[in-house]
């Protein structure tokens, strides 16, 4: 995208929550003085996604590579672990073949030896940056497997190894970085996936037939 990475870094200060508190929050003020920094702030953040995201069509070209792929793989570490597990959640609904690299319950070693250049790798990396997300996409691309990364700069470490990229605005008035666009990132990305991707219908009808059939919700 094109505000660069020094550029943000700047505007999102200290990369650390300690160091963010003593720039950003060490004078005492109201909490509906700080409440509405925040909101403005995150306002500002979901503005310049938006434009960002229309003007470079980053979002439809990583649905496109994910609803292309015989099987997409998420992953994520760190705070970037939930973004992954909200993705693989949403985008299961409608999607076949979506697999969550936790590092627990599925580990990239019991991944890695059966990726194929037909699989997609979706990785979230956020400041600070976690070396085993840079790892596992290296090794994803390696195998000739696409990986598309969803990241918050232009010098993210894990964009040398993505064949598509999203940079999500991530500045804050906070003590961490701003998760609101990340989040809004993931719910365009599930539509426009699930849009695309062949017998969404057909899958989500019968999920829900299983989901009555099972007594899952009250």
């Amino acid at each position: 995208m094109s505000t660069s990475g020094q550029d943000r870094a700047g505007a999102r200060g200290p990369d650390n929550p300690a160091a963010r508190y003593g720039s950003r929050m060490g004078a005492r003020s109201s909490s509906a003085a700080l409440q509405a920094q925040l909101i403005k702030q995150e306002r500002t953040v979901l503005d310049q996604l938006f434009d960002e995201i229309q003007a470079e069509d980053s979002v439809a070209r990583v649905a496109a590579v994910l609803a292309g792929a015989r099987r997409r793989f998420i992953s994520g570490a760190g705070r970037s672990a939930a973004f992954a597990h909200l993705l693989d959640l949403d985008l299961s609904h409608g999607v076949p073949h979506v697999t969550h690299i936790d590092g627990t319950t599925v580990r990239p070693l019991d991944v890695l030896p059966d990726v194929r250049a037909t699989d997609a790798l979706i990785v979230f990396a956020m400041r600070r940056y976690r070396r085993e997300t840079v790892q596992l996409a290296e090794q994803f691309a390696e195998r000739g497997a696409q990986v598309v990364a969803v990241t918050d700069a232009a010098d993210s470490p894990v964009l040398q190894f993505a064949a598509e990229h999203i940079i999500v605005p991530t500045a804050s008035a906070s003590v961490t970085d701003s998760a609101t666009g990340v989040v809004a990132v993931i719910h365009l990305l599930t539509a426009l996936t699930t849009a695309s991707s062949k017998g969404s219908r057909r899958r989500l009808a019968e999920r829900e037939d299983l989901i009555e059939q099972m007594g899952l919700y009250i």
